[in-house]
């Protein structure tokens, strides 16, 4: 599996999104200063609320373009059989009950996305499974608990 190519799809994804949060904050930045929703009496909440949904997709615009600037000044490194598991690496993980990749990104963790045939899994270092994986290498067996569960899982292999 090629990496960069992964990781640049990552980013048009996240571009997307970019544009789909954008378009709704600007529609609802509309809808909140329309003529129409200026409030009648004092019970009239339609602006206020409007305004504070407006609001609320603009931070969501903001998260979006700090998640894209995190991935496009990460450097991708490359990765060998005997390296230690940091940022950028695609790591392949035997669950026990099958195979799983995840990504392991400094932002926009629990994106989820096909490639090449495969389901990729976005995770930070901030999230229980980023955690125990960080300086970990092929072989290893981490283990982290997840809710009232205990997992278990080998690292396969390291991109």
């Amino acid at each position: 599996m090629n990496k960069i190519e992964l990781i640049n799809h990552l980013k048009q994804i996240v571009k997307q999104n970019l544009a789909a949060a954008y378009e709704a904050a600007q529609n609802t930045y509309d809808i909140a200063t329309h003529e129409e929703n200026k409030a009648e009496n004092k019970y009239d909440t339609r602006g206020l609320e409007a305004s504070y949904l407006a609001g609320a997709q603009a931070e969501r615009v903001a998260d979006i373009k700090d998640i894209l600037a995190s991935y496009e000044l990460m450097q991708i490194k490359k990765f060998g059989p005997d390296s230690k598991i940091a940022l950028s690496a695609l790591v392949e993980i035997d669950t026990q009950e099958k195979n799983i990749f995840v990504l392991l990104m400094p932002k926009g963790g629990g994106q989820v996305l096909d490639f090449a045939g495969q389901h990729i899994q976005v995770i930070t270092p901030e999230s229980p499974l980023g955690m125990n994986l960080i300086g970990k290498e092929v072989g290893d067996v981490v283990q982290f608990n997840s809710g009232s569960k205990s997992k278990e899982y080998e690292i396969l292999s390291i991109e």
